[in-house]
């Protein structure tokens, strides 16, 4: 399993939760249902591709589609929890400014910090960063680096 791809399809799926305001549970089942599998996941995972415009295709086989579940449920189940820890490390910012992109990015690398205790801190961060200069650019994950980093100086 890989985490990096899993963290990615997370990210998207919360975005896309986000902006339709759908709940998890709709875009998981969603998922599945316009790739027309029958619940099979290593079927599912093996057909599902991304698309970065018009990049090369990301193969998604090795999925934690656990990971995924677990954590879009529980950034719902806890969103307030978690954009306050966000809004407390923003400087003359509210919270309702940040991209959509980057609120993604912010609320599972969060939640990680909270309730994924078997990821590394630093980890959760450097995929955090990745994950922004993919998808929202240099001056984001400057942007999400430095809310993570303070948030983690305010935990210390």
């Amino acid at each position: 399993m890989n985490r990096r791809k899993s963290r990615e399809l997370t990210m998207r799926l919360l975005f896309q939760m986000t902006i339709n305001k759908e709940d998890f549970k709709e875009v998981i089942d969603n998922l599945k249902e316009n790739l027309k599998v029958d619940n099979n996941e290593s079927e599912l995972l093996s057909n599902l591709k991304t698309d970065k415009s018009d990049e090369e295709n990301m193969d998604l086989t090795d999925i934690d589609m656990s990971y995924v579940t677990r954590v879009l449920k529980g950034i719902q189940e806890k969103k307030g929890e978690l954009d306050d820890g966000i809004e407390k490390c923003l400087i003359k910012w509210k919270i309702n400014r940040i991209s959509r992109v980057d609120l993604a990015i912010l609320r599972i690398c969060t939640y990680e910090f909270l309730y994924e205790d078997n990821i590394p801190k630093n980890v959760s961060i450097n995929e955090a960063i990745e994950l922004a200069k993919k998808y929202s650019g240099d001056k984001s994950a400057a942007f999400v680096n430095g809310i993570l980093g303070k948030m983690i100086k305010n935990k210390e």
